[in-house]
């Protein structure tokens, strides 16, 4: 079973996200939506575009979304079979937090490394 396949999303919390928002658009060029982040589609070697996007984004330092973790950012890594996934890191022992959400947008778990990050799982819907 393949496990990890790609990265979803990276966000991060900010003391002034509307501030860190404008430094990256910027200074970087991200262009920095309305919703505060961006999604880099994804392209092939000759800038083709494919199936898939990587989301970036920046919100405020108020919530509870990155919880148990203390961290400011957390890493949505694309996965093949969620279910499959979760059930192979609970027998290996890893910390998986018992809530999947399926939506719309894919299926969704959380799993804490060593650290105390917390990791976000993601299955893309087909065709994503």
């Amino acid at each position: 079973m393949k496990r990890v396949t790609g990265i979803g999303g990276i966000f991060f919390k900010a003391k002034d996200a509307p501030a860190l928002q404008a430094w990256y658009k910027r200074h970087l060029g991200i262009d920095v939506q309305a919703w505060g982040g961006a999604a880099f589609a994804w392209t092939d070697g000759d800038g083709k575009p494919v199936a898939g996007t990587t989301v970036w984004s920046v919100g405020p330092e108020e919530g509870n979304q990155f919880a148990p973790s203390s961290a400011s950012f957390m890493v949505n890594y694309r996965v093949e079979d969620l279910h499959g996934l979760i059930k192979a890191l609970r027998e290996e022992g890893c910390n998986v937090l018992e809530k999947i959400d399926e939506s719309d947008y894919g299926k969704f778990a959380w799993v804490i490394d060593p650290e105390g990050n917390k990791v976000e799982l993601w299955q893309p819907p087909a065709g994503q």
